[in-house]
């Protein structure tokens, strides 16, 4: 497993970088076969009079499956790190709970929320702003991303959601073709939103 220390607007030692990836290496032991890169990246930030913010730490899992994301911020360096690789445990140990608990996970099994036709409106007022065309009073977009992933069943999109540490998971369900979103709800509990394009 190769793993990758960086550091934005700050500069990371040797030493830094092998207790990092010798914790690291310690701490997913289990997944060394299956992930191929990690990275840390620590960033300093502006911390304006709140010192436990100075430093934010980044790791991500690069394997074949899905991605796996979480970061903190600390005062120091190895403590934003610390904190990072609990939020990573925990946010595996909850990905491999759900998967213990819901082996046998059906679509019906979940709450779908229930949508209601919008009612109509008039037509907002257009504008440009800083070469965007802008509806109403916004909000302005200020960033934009795309993804490219295959269709997933409901079980694999809720790994994914997890694995990344997000309350909520965009995907195509393999199933109906449908444009879905899975989101956590309280405690342990999910809800599914299926879009049906017309």
């Amino acid at each position: 497993m190769d793993v990758i220390v960086t550091g934005r607007r700050c500069s990371i030692n040797d030493d830094t970088r092998e207790v990092v990836a010798r914790r690291l290496e310690d701490s997913i032991s289990k997944l060394r076969d299956r992930v191929i890169r990690t990275e840390v990246e620590f960033t300093a930030q502006d911390a304006k009079g709140d010192p436990s913010s100075a430093v934010r730490c980044e790791i991500t899992l690069r394997a074949k499956g899905p991605v796996v994301r979480a970061s903190a911020s600390a005062e120091e360096k190895m403590l934003a790190f610390d904190k990072a690789l609990d939020r990573l445990r925990a946010q595996l140990r909850r990905a491999a709970d759900r998967r213990k608990n819901r082996r046998g996970l059906r679509v019906q099994d979940l709450p779908v929320a229930e949508t209601q036709a919008p009612a109509e409106e008039p037509e907002p007022e257009r504008r440009q702003v800083a070469g965007l065309t802008v509806e109403g009073d916004g909000p302005l977009v200020v960033r934009e991303k795309t993804f490219e992933t295959p269709p997933l069943t409901l079980a694999q999109a809720l790994d994914e959601m997890e694995l990344v540490g997000h309350d909520f998971f965009l995907f195509q369900d393999a199933a109906t073709g449908q444009p879905s979103v899975v989101y956590r709800r309280k405690a342990y509990n999910y809800g599914v939103i299926h879009i049906d394009v017309k």
